[in-house]
């Protein structure tokens, strides 16, 4: 009745398996580009890419840092991401993620705790191409500090 109450997790834990992992006491600098399925406990400075076509996921571990972009097809979040996200399927980020740059997704699962410091687009937007700065899809109406570019004559 009075014992210690347990939140409930909104995102289900995955049975993904992971055949590369950066270990929490690895440091990586330049570009990955993955072709199976990988986890990111260290520190990656550089954009991470997996192979398109592939049923291959990333995940970044409680103690996993990147500093770049990453366009994935499947992504689960617990640690931190400077940079912008591009997933095709679904972006799972638990309480502890802390993110810096926009996502681009197609489906999204956040747990209460999860920090995101950028514009969440989904990917219908993002194909419609409705508004972009420097060829990257903004949000209708949004506010920026940047200026759109003006339309390009033909």
């Amino acid at each position: 009745m009075f014992g210690k109450k347990t939140s409930p997790k909104i995102v289900r834990s995955t049975d993904e398996s992971f055949e590369t992992i950066i270990g929490q006491s690895t440091e990586i600098h330049g570009q990955i580009i993955a072709t199976q399925s990988l986890r990111i406990d260290g520190s990656v400075t550089g954009d991470i890419r997996v192979s398109q076509g592939s049923s291959v996921s990333l995940a970044i571990g409680l103690t996993g840092v990147v500093q770049g972009d990453i366009h994935a097809q499947r992504l689960i979040v617990g640690g931190r991401v400077i940079g912008n996200i591009f997933v095709t399927e679904t972006v799972e980020l638990h309480d502890s993620a802390d993110l810096h740059g926009d996502i681009t997704y197609g489906q999204i699962s956040i747990e209460p705790g999860a920090k995101i410091n950028g514009r969440m687009i989904t990917q219908a937007n993002a194909q419609q191409g409705e508004l972009t700065i420097e060829g990257k899809p903004t949000l209708v109406g949004a506010t920026s500090s940047q200026a759109l570019p003006a339309p390009a004559s033909d």
